[in-house]
């Protein structure tokens, strides 16, 4: 049972599992062993709340399939068991992160003193490139 939050949390039977080896250097033991993990689970299929769900197909993230399921490849220690734990931890944040609804931003105008400052300083600006240039008279 994979715990999101107090009240959602994911079955066991939902999240499919399997050990593939890994890529990459590592002597023998990389050649013999499949320690790497690819971890699959169909978010359309699940016990998913809808809310959930409808965020996740929106969500833009190259780890979920216009489908809606959430491929995960983990590969990052020796031991298979840390790789399915960092796999599971993966998804845990990926839905978590779904979950936090953003506050929608009012937008503001500049106070009038922010607006006079601002052309305060393009003036003193534009005085100062005034005199960086070389006077040309012409003979």
């Amino acid at each position: 049972m994979l715990k999101i939050s107090h009240q959602v949390s994911i079955p066991d039977n939902e999240i499919e599992i399997n050990a593939i080896r890994a890529q990459g250097a590592g002597g023998q033991n990389v050649n013999k062993v499949s320690t790497a993990i690819h971890l699959r689970f169909d978010t359309q299929n699940s016990s998913l709340p809808e809310f959930y769900k409808q965020r996740l197909l929106k969500y833009k993230d190259h780890r979920i399939t216009k489908d809606g399921v959430i491929i995960i490849k983990s590969q990052e220690y020796r031991s298979q068991e840390k790789n399915r734990e960092m796999a599971l931890a993966r998804l845990r944040e990926l839905i978590r992160c779904v979950s936090i609804v953003r506050k929608k931003r009012k937008p503001t105008k500049p106070t009038r003193a922010s607006k006079l400052k601002r052309l305060e300083n393009k003036t003193k600006r534009g005085r100062l490139k005034n005199l960086r240039v070389k006077n040309i008279t012409a003979d």
